[in-house]
């Protein structure tokens, strides 16, 4: 997403169209007070829905059979060079 430069005089001047660009189209603005940047108005990143989860994973790239053998067996040789700590309750006192 590209950004626009503005002034924060410009930006009180107009904030409720500023916050509509925002809201509705997308856009976003680098507040500058003389030539030093100060703020940045942008939209709030918003999250997916749980049920669009599957097609996401779906387009993801998929590891070949070689790959996917080969990153099991770093898990597994990771593993195993841990060192064997007993399990300690974090309730306990």
């Amino acid at each position: 997403m590209r950004s626009s430069t503005l002034t924060v005089t410009e930006a009180v001047r107009h904030f409720s169209d500023y916050v509509s660009r925002v809201a509705y189209r997308n856009e976003s603005f680098v507040l500058c007070r003389g030539k030093k940047a100060v703020a940045e108005l942008r939209p709030v990143p918003m999250g997916g829905r749980l049920g669009d989860l599957p097609e996401i994973l779906r387009s993801l790239p998929h590891l070949s059979e070689s790959d996917a053998a080969a990153f099991a067996a770093d898990i597994e040789e990771s593993r195993d060079a841990l060192p064997d700590e007993e399990l300690r309750d974090p309730w306990a006192s």
